[in-house]
């Protein structure tokens, strides 16, 4: 019986080794270690044995089946192994090409813009974009009862909340918390209830800036914006103001950069004007301070506001804003 169990251990070493496929494997554990397999038919005839034989064989035969099953196991491991290994270096298939994303068009705009007022001394402010009606209108010179708070409306809260329609409220925080001399900008998502068309969004991005100091004039501002202008779009650009009203600046203007499409001699982008609007601009209001404790005697400023869509939509020749927003993929991997 012994030399029996030892014969069977060389053939199930040998059809475990001979197996080609996981099926094979199957065929060859049921018959060395299934129900009616030869093992199983060995153990039945134990109790013709002797009582010295029968431990003996008992013991063998139970080693042999562990033997056999780690076998079969480490087998299987094999063949699974090879079949992956098989698969993956099949030279037939394809190559799978990984795409790198990239930051939005807006956020390279406004880090852009960010850059250049940092290497001329501004540094950079955020706050909330949920904010109260005193930092976002009253502060600002904008009474509840002024024509001009039409063209800042925005989304009302409860308890006199609002998203802001400007980051102004920031300028607000930063002369409430802090004394002159200031010279920071305010970059951020701004929210105002205009319909959506190609130029109108009902949330934007702005940057504003503000400096505030003793004997600040608006030859200042003018430099600033100058050197803004030049970076931005190129040095030979062209910087005018148009007088315009804010509420929060006097005087105040429209700031106008020649066209970077025809170098200011008209084309359909500006309207065969040869300038195109970039922002708003003028000297801090005596009112503000006033708002904010400041003596208007003491100290003056400028701040200025530009949208940053509006200048992305000039730098890429965008045509509507609504690009921007939409999340199609043929459109920002341009960018």
């Amino acid at each position: 019986m012994e030399e029996k169990l030892r014969q069977l251990q060389v053939e199930a070493n040998g059809a475990i080794e001979a197996a080609q496929d996981v099926a094979g494997l199957e065929e060859v554990r049921v018959r060395y270690l299934g129900r009616k397999g030869e093992i199983a038919d060995i153990m039945g005839k134990m109790k013709d044995l002797s009582n010295e034989e029968r431990p003996l064989v008992g013991k063998f035969a139970n080693q042999l089946k562990n033997e056999i099953s780690a076998k079969l196991e480490q087998r299987r491991r094999t063949l699974g192994t090879g079949a992956a290994e098989t698969e993956k270096v099949d030279v037939t298939l394809p190559g799978m090409q990984r795409r790198l994303g990239h930051k939005h068009p807006i956020t390279q705009t406004m880090e852009r813009i960010n850059e250049i007022f940092l290497n001329i001394g501004f540094r950079i402010l955020e706050g909330p974009e949920i904010e109260t009606e005193f930092n976002n209108f009253t502060a600002l010179n904008i009474p509840q009862d002024h024509p001009s708070r039409d063209a800042f409306d925005t989304f009302y809260l409860e308890d006199e909340f609002l998203l802001r329609s400007h980051t102004s409220t920031v300028q607000i925080r930063l002369m409430q918390k802090e004394r002159p001399p200031l010279q920071a900008i305010m970059p951020g998502r701004v929210y105002r209830p205009d319909a959506t068309d190609a130029s109108h969004s009902f949330m934007f991005h702005q940057v504003e800036g503000l400096m505030v100091d003793e004997r600040v004039t608006f030859a200042d501002l003018k430099g600033a914006l100058d050197i803004f202008a030049k970076q931005m779009f190129g040095t030979q650009t062209r910087v005018r103001f148009r007088p315009h009203f804010f509420p929060f600046t006097e005087p105040s203007a429209e700031v106008d950069v020649s066209c970077i499409i025809c170098k200011g001699k008209g084309c359909r982008v500006c309207g065969q004007k040869g300038w195109l609007e970039i922002l708003g601009a003028g000297s801090v209001d005596p009112a503000v301070f006033k708002a904010v404790g400041y003596d208007p005697r003491q100290y003056t400023g400028f701040a200025f506001g530009m949208g940053v869509e509006r200048i992305a939509m000039l730098i890429y020749g965008v045509d509507d804003i609504r690009l921007f927003f939409e999340n199609d993929l043929r459109f920002l991997r341009q960018f």
